[in-house]
């Protein structure tokens, strides 16, 4: 999707405060097509106490992304929101992968900081003390019922 407005990281961008008028304007369309892309499910505004949709900034970024999908593309309304739905999952995986990356590096940081404080043989982190010589020997268990 299309970011045309900076601060998009910032809560101002998120907030659902614009009434249908003025996003209708800003997104270059009439209020009844922001209410139809509702019914559709397309773009879900906010409520405000009344009952009366409220839109983010987001929301109309994601407007115009519909309107140039379904235009300039040539995409039924049916693709144009799956396509916004596999946007939001793609998204939320980037957001996932990242967070799991910073725990990774958390974690190899935590590894290398245990080892440079010493006592712990071959880079484990379970100090060894002696070695052991020690033999297993495994059988399987035989069915008591054979």
């Amino acid at each position: 999707m299309s970011q045309e407005f900076v601060g998009s990281g910032d809560p101002a961008y998120e907030a659902k405060v614009l009434m249908i008028s003025v996003a209708a304007r800003m997104a270059g369309m009439h209020p009844q097509t922001l209410r139809q892309y509702d019914r559709l499910g397309l773009v879900q505004p906010g409520r405000a106490a009344g009952g009366g949709r409220r839109y983010s900034v987001r929301d109309v970024v994601l407007l115009r992304e519909v309107q140039r999908l379904s235009q300039d593309d040539g995409i039924n309304l049916a693709g144009v929101k799956r396509i916004i739905g596999l946007e939001r999952l793609l998204e939320q995986a980037q957001q996932r992968v990242a967070r799991l990356e910073a725990e990774l590096d958390a974690a190899y940081r935590r590894i290398a900081e245990l080892e440079s404080l010493g006592g712990f043989a071959r880079g484990d982190l379970v100090p060894t003390n002696r070695t052991s010589t020690a033999l297993v020997v495994w059988r399987p268990r035989r069915n008591p019922d054979r």
